[in-house]
């Protein structure tokens, strides 16, 4: 009986040549998994495809509700952004996948999974890493990885072993999406000095096709999860897939970045994620209503850890599952409506409320009604500036013959 391993397949080339070396080389029965988390693809094409290529069994798993609901609404409760610009799609979607091909391994009783990750970008960490923490008696094999073959060479040994190559249009780019976001690499992009072409964009549209006229929208949040638009309920995926259109058709979402890769390397990626960008503004803005200035401070902070972790596949491990317990408890009170304008590349909050809200109008109103004490202020300066004010006193100041004066040490004279 010949040893079972599950494969993540995707359907392309890669994956297509991969089932039939780990059937042909490895001696493998090859279990197929397809996971579907907004990918846009046929499915049942791909399905096929599985098949005819050698796999004794291709599933489909359809896991949009689970990618949004414990991994990207997480992600955005903490304000995930890697680098400052990069909402983390794919690196989202990966350990998610991993999870999925442990928990079918177990069913079939493979011994081994696999993915078709090369060895110069940080999905192979991701997957190794999170199959490693959740089944480590299990091998992982990647045979890109392991041929290092050009795509040339993939052809070739497809054309040889009649594997069924995917009739696919020809493009210079490498991409990936899924509900949260899409990436696009290589080609001309490997310039970071070109500007991205307008054939990269897929779903956000360019500047001449944007409407003149702004649009607004309103997010209702409980708990730091978006749950209305415009007042109407929605799923998770349904909240998602409308805002990639809506924000699509406004321009938002685009993103140039020259990233620095875990492997060591830097980059240049080009992202769309209409929904990710507005849904992350939105959220911000809630949350400027609802936390106080040292819970900001210090989940901006924790913003960064979180969106590492992410990025470096470390999704499976004690630290983010602190980190994570910080975060659910910050959201207690991210509560209420966040109004924005979507408008030519951007959206932009325009107005926020909730009952929850710490913004009190009778102490912020310059109007009749205003509560504050302006007099209260004379004493808290003079409390807040009095250590200030005794350091400078008996360290800084000196009062030489002329008018009250900072030493500052002297510069050292020009040579």
């Amino acid at each position: 009986m010949k040893p079972k391993v599950v494969l993540a397949y995707s359907g392309g080339l890669d994956t297509s040549v991969a089932i039939r070396w780990l059937a042909e080389d490895r001696g493998y029965d090859v279990v197929a998994l397809t996971v579907d988390v907004g990918n846009e693809k046929d499915l049942r094409t791909i399905h096929e495809r599985a098949l005819q290529t050698g796999a004794v069994k291709a599933l489909v798993k359809d896991a949009r509700d689970d990618f949004i609901h414990y991994f990207v609404f997480p992600a955005l409760a903490a304000g995930a952004i890697y680098q400052g610009v990069y909402p983390l799609a794919t690196a989202l979607a990966r350990p998610l996948i991993a999870k999925l091909l442990v928990d079918l391994a177990r069913e079939e009783g493979a011994t081994a999974v696999a993915h078709g990750c090369t060895g110069k970008g940080n999905d192979q960490v991701r997957f190794d890493v999170s199959v490693q923490a959740l089944a480590p008696d299990l091998e992982i094999i990647a045979p890109v990885r392991e041929w290092a073959w050009s795509r040339d060479e993939e052809i070739e040994y497809a054309e040889a072993h009649n594997v069924p190559i995917p009739a696919t249009k020809a493009s210079p780019y490498s991409t990936d999406e899924n509900l949260w976001g899409r990436s696009i690499e290589a080609g001309v992009l490997e310039d970071p000095w070109a500007e991205p072409p307008e054939d990269v964009f897929e779903w956000t549209a360019p500047p001449a096709a944007r409407p003149a006229e702004p649009e607004y929208v309103e997010i209702g949040f409980v708990e730091g999860t978006p749950l209305t638009l415009d007042g109407e309920g929605l799923r998770g995926v349904e909240m998602v897939t409308r805002l990639n259109k809506l924000a699509g058709v406004h321009g938002i979402g685009r993103i140039d970045h020259l990233e620095d890769r875990l492997v060591g390397i830097k980059s240049r990626e080009i992202y769309e994620a209409p929904a990710a960008v507005t849904l992350l503004a939105a959220h911000k803005g809630i949350e400027h209503m609802t936390l106080s200035r040292p819970q900001l401070a210090l989940k901006e902070k924790i913003a960064q850890e979180y969106a590492d972790l992410i990025y470096n596949g470390l999704w499976f491990s004690a630290h983010h599952q602190d980190i994570a317990s910080y975060v659910r408890s910050t959201q207690r009170h991210v509560t209420g409506s966040v109004r924005l304008r979507l408008h030519q590349g951007q959206a932009t909050v325009v107005g926020r409320k909730s009952d929850s809200g710490l913004y009190d109008y009778s102490l912020a109103t310059y109007d009749r009604g205003d509560t504050y004490d302006q007099g209260a202020a004379i004493g808290f300066i003079k409390v807040f500036g009095l250590a200030a004010q005794v350091q400078a006193r008996k360290q800084l100041l000196r009062q030489p013959e002329g008018p009250l004066e900072i030493a500052h040490p002297a510069p050292e004279e020009t040579k």
